[in-house]
């Protein structure tokens, strides 16, 4: 079997070269997709609401339950899904593991790589259900879900690959003695380490979990899907797809299931803490994810919070550097893992080539670019687009309370296609370097603390401390200073935080791109695993090597 082969040695290619690559593309052309795609994808996912999602191939289940809500509607969607005990999806992972682990490595790179070609042709399907889940808004959730997500797991699918072909599967041993040669045929086999549970997220569904998911497929191990209870519909359409191509080449599509529950009665631990699971990918709160990282005979994947600092010494554009931090803080309402939210300015202000702008001045612009942008019709609405957890809309309403000058309150607006979506714009305060309790935290949502350091040096300090002790998972700098560029770049690299140097313009420091960029490294306490590097596959299986003299 050797479907889309191809693309896997591009995608292989692409991440040795770390260069650019985008076997999906991102933009919802119809050109690219069809004249109808969106308007197929929409009706698909209207039709959907109200139903039961009868697309799985899995059996057994004791009821039907789901408790998803559209944050642009703010009314749920009434969408049930299957409802399965542990013990039966851990009984139908064991049965699958047997035949999945001994499907050569090229079948199972065919039947994943072909599921993702299924799941292109949903994009838009998934898109709705993204939106209506998480409140991204409509390109975001194209793009995120749909094209990226597919990606990364292309990428997820290539590292395994690569790291499965590294060692032959057997060899002739031929050892000189002098007057004779011992001979010994070796083989050796990438044993996978058994069932894997993927934990899903609210915000990002699908782009957060199928690196996981493909990762550990493409290595053998049998994957038990547990979504968040807000965010099911879009990862379960990629489920769905998989089992599907599992099905069509006679093998267990309980190979991937879903693992569907509500708030009142989550199995995430229960699932978890089964002696049968052997790895585990999650993403969501510290605390949770430290007590998965805790849990003994596990292998686990976590990307937890961070704390993500902007620090600013110098620039060439001042007005160009204000308007990039703002998009950052307006995009998705800062609902994403990596926005900005300590922005660390010297109290001597930031050097420019037509001279010193000063703290106030920055806060100003900063102030006046998050505003255009919000009471921009065309823009604003479908940037900041919903806040998907009542509780961050809380969370910033508090914020405005904090010690310091509050430059920018937090308000709503209308979004022209939903009237009832849940919205919050971003709070800006100002905040004094001393006052490390306040922004040594991660404030999840549409916070900006403008901290006032004593210098850029203590800027620097203050952003390395908090990577290293809170850890980070992105961190922006501007500086026309080689020297001063240096010592950021490696004071954080030590902090194990990536940097993004003088973005201005369409490029984020909020983004990350499949195959060149590392998402988390792994390094710091925001996560203890990287979307993709080697450790992130090698460890989902082990070598085990046989040896016997050769037959004379």
């Amino acid at each position: 079997m050797t479907l889309h082969h191809e693309l896997l040695g591009k995608a292989i290619e692409a991440l040795r070269a770390r260069t650019f690559f985008a076997a999906y593309p991102e933009h919802p052309a119809p050109a690219i997709y069809g004249e109808t795609a969106d308007a197929d994808g929409q009706a698909k996912f209207k039709a959907t609401l109200g139903k039961r999602f009868t697309e799985l191939k899995q059996t057994g289940e004791t009821a039907w339950a789901g408790q998803e809500e559209s944050p642009y509607l703010q009314q749920p969607l009434n969408i049930s899904y299957p409802v399965f005990t542990t013990e039966v999806l851990i009984s139908k992972s064991k049965t699958a593991f047997n035949e999945w682990r001994k499907t050569p490595k090229d079948d199972r790179a065919s039947i994943l790589l072909e599921s993702l070609e299924r799941i292109k042709k949903r994009f838009f399907e998934i898109a709705y259900a993204t939106m209506h889940t998480t409140g991204q808004g409509y390109m975001m959730a194209f793009q995120a879900s749909g094209p990226h997500a597919a990606d990364r797991a292309l990428e997820a699918i290539a590292a395994g690959y690569e790291e499965l072909s590294r060692i032959p599967g057997a060899a002739l041993w031929d050892k000189p003695m002098g007057k004779f040669t011992i001979q010994l045929n070796k083989e050796w086999r990438a044993v996978p380490k058994g069932i894997s549970v993927v934990i899903g997220c609210s915000t990002f569904p699908t782009w957060n979990s199928v690196t996981g998911i493909y990762g550990s497929l493409i290595t053998g191990n049998p994957v038990i899907v547990k979504p968040h209870p807000g965010a099911i519909l879009p990862i379960a359409i990629f489920v769905a797809e998989i089992q599907n191509v599992l099905a069509e080449h006679k093998l267990d599509p309980n190979t991937c299931q879903l693992a569907v529950d509500t708030f009142d009665n989550m199995i995430t631990k229960e699932l978890a803490e089964h002696e049968a699971v052997k790895l585990i990918d999650f993403t969501g709160n510290s605390a949770f994810g430290s007590y998965l990282e805790a849990l003994p005979g596990k292998i686990v994947f976590t990307e937890k919070t961070g704390v993500n600092s902007v620090i600013l010494d110098s620039a060439e554009d001042i007005d160009k550097v204000a308007a990039n931090l703002a998009f950052s803080v307006n995009l998705y309402s800062s609902q994403m893992c990596t926005a900005p939210q300590n922005f660390f300015i010297p109290e001597s202000g930031i050097k420019t080539p037509t001279g010193v702008v000063t703290f106030d001045q920055f806060a100003e612009k900063f102030v006046a670019n998050i505003n255009s942008l919000v009471d921009n019709p065309k823009a604003g609405p479908f940037v900041l687009g919903a806040v998907q957890n009542k509780k961050t809309c809380e969370r910033v309403e508090a914020a405005e309370n904090l010690q310091g000058k509050v430059w920018l309150k937090s308000r709503t607006f209308e979004n022209p296609m939903f009237k009832q979506a849940r919205v919050a714009t971003p709070v800006v305060v100002e905040v004094d370097s001393s006052k490390k309790e306040i922004f040594s935290k991660e404030l999840f949502g549409p916070i900006a603390l403008l901290i006032k350091t004593k210098s850029t040096n203590e800027s620097i300090a203050l952003a390395q401390e908090l990577a290293s002790k809170h850890g980070a998972i992105s961190c922006g700098a501007y500086t026309t200073d080689s020297v001063v560029r240096e010592k950021i770049a490696d004071e954080m690299a030590l902090a194990a935080t990536p940097v993004s140097f003088n973005l201005t313009g369409s490029i984020y420091m909020n983004q990350n791109a499949a195959f060149s960029d590392f998402h988390v490294t792994g390094g710091n306490p925001s996560g203890n695993a990287s979307f993709t590097n080697a450790e992130y596959v090698t460890k989902r299986f082990t070598w085990v090597g046989h040896r016997e003299p050769v037959k004379a």
